[in-house]
């Protein structure tokens, strides 16, 4: 908060990039190989020699390696859209050997179908043409580890800046977030955003790429919310898509069409609609932050969301729609026990 830059901040500050792979100080822009070389060859070291890297086809890449205790406060990354769902995001805690966040690139922020949308929220904002930045607070005591894995058969440029702070952390939980896809929804079935984890946290954000594969309004669904030993019926049980979005009445503004907007805690930023040619289904892409309400637990969780749009007369029709969601979630353990390793057929945009 604003209140807070008068306050003296017993913290280090450090960035990781590709001009100062470590975050050491005083060892930014000594870089004298890297993607930059022949552009800078008339300038020398310290002229933007090493902006980014390249990361080949199948490669594993470790991007930041930090010893604690500190806290990542901010996150940017850009790379071409081809590939936000061909590049899978993990971040480790503590020296784990599962990571706590394995998401792909591209819904982690907030564009799950390869195309960019700009996103104007606390702690997701996406800018003109492609530049990712997060602001979810990560922090940890021994250990952080940043990783991302290609799935693509070419390789392609990736920038990135990792901001964080060295300080004492007293206590703590760790950030988390899992994708999930159903494509598509089974007939009278439901999207699970989170299957049943056994552990205490708060829940924090929900992000969806919806693509909606039947005429007529799609979002009468209800999402609900098991907690602490919740059964058949949930304990937070919403009353519709859109509403729990922060819309209302389809997001129909005006008449006939959908209203896009995007807000510090909730938005449907994305509407692709069909080109008449190789698009063929209106896909959304809508996000909702419980940063002011975070959904606590103590025992245990699971988050589902129904697909459901109507019949004539009046009649709920259960739809068979291409769900895919990514949750975010700060837990009491430092790795996440859904973590797993992906394919590109589960995760091509098609």
């Amino acid at each position: 908060m604003l209140s807070d830059l008068t306050k003296s901040l017993n913290r280090v500050t450090r960035s990781i990039s590709p001009e100062n792979f470590t975050g050491e100080k005083g060892m930014g822009g000594k870089a004298t190989e890297g993607t930059g070389k022949d552009a800078s060859r008339d300038l020398g070291i310290g002229w933007k020699v090493s902006p980014s890297i390249m990361i080949e086809p199948q490669q594993h890449y470790t991007l930041a390696e930090i010893e604690g205790p500190g806290k990542i406060r901010h996150i940017w990354m850009t790379c071409f859209p081809k590939y936000w769902r061909e590049l899978i995001l993990e971040i480790y805690w503590e020296g784990e050997e599962k990571p706590a966040v394995c998401v792909p690139y591209g819904d982690f922020f907030c564009c799950g179908w390869n195309e960019r949308v700009n996103v104007n929220s606390l702690p997701v904002v996406v800018n003109p043409a492609g530049g990712m930045n997060t602001y979810w607070e990560m922090p940890f005591q021994k250990k952080a580890k940043i990783i991302v894995k290609s799935l693509a058969t070419e390789a392609f440029p990736f920038y990135y800046q990792i901001d964080y702070s060295l300080e004492e952390v007293e206590e703590c939980r760790y950030f988390s977030a899992y994708w999930n896809r159903n494509n598509p929804v089974a007939y009278k079935g439901t999207h699970t955003l989170l299957p049943k984890i056994s552990e205490a946290g708060h829940y924090v954000g929900t992000y969806l790429a919806w693509q909606v594969n039947n005429n007529g309004w799609w979002g009468e669904g209800e999402i609900k919310f098991y907690l602490d030993g919740d059964e058949a019926f949930p304990t937070i049980c919403g009353t519709g898509t859109e509403d729990y979005f922060g819309g209302a009445w389809n997001f129909e503004q005006p008449l006939g069409k959908y209203c896009s907007y995007s807000t510090m805690y909730m938005g449907l930023p994305q509407v692709i609609r069909p080109d008449g040619l190789y698009q063929s289904q209106q896909r959304f892409g809508m996000y909702r932050w419980h940063v002011q309400d975070p959904i606590t637990f103590s025992e245990d969780i699971a988050i589902t969301i129904q697909a459901l749009g109507w019949y004539s007369d009046g009649r709920y029709l259960p739809l068979k729609d291409d769900i895919s969601s990514t949750v975010f979630l700060y837990l009491t353990k430092p790795a996440f026990e859904l973590s797993r390793d992906f394919n590109r057929d589960e995760l091509e945009v098609i």
